[in-house]
């Protein structure tokens, strides 16, 4: 199976919507070899799948009892360098934007 998949069980704090979102997408990326940058025939579905499981996982963690010990590993949504990462991201694309609504000439 695929290792970009963490383990969300017994996190403190518990597994946040977008983790457990993030878990489903890789997951119907790698069953399906389909990528965000697919077209819409194929990035719907994908999306609807995504947003299904991502419901399903959510259920199941909620029924699941309590694990003993934590995962060994830290989500990479909870890791500080990919927070970074995402941020920076983040920040480049309302730049983009604001210079679109400025009406900046500027490169894609």
């Amino acid at each position: 199976m695929c290792r970009n998949i963490t383990t969300l069980r017994g996190l403190e704090p518990p597994a946040s919507d977008e983790e457990i979102r993030a878990a489903a997408e890789q997951f119907v990326r790698k069953v399906t070899g389909v990528q965000r940058s697919a077209t819409a025939a194929t990035r719907e579905p994908c999306e609807r799948a995504t947003e299904e499981i991502a419901e399903i996982v959510t259920a199941l963690l909620g029924e699941l009892p309590a694990r003993r010990q934590p995962p060994k590993t830290v989500p990479p949504l909870r890791r500080d360098e990919v927070q970074a990462r995402i941020a920076a991201r983040q920040a480049a694309r309302e730049e983009h934007e604001r210079m679109h609504e400025a009406g900046v000439a500027h490169s894609h």
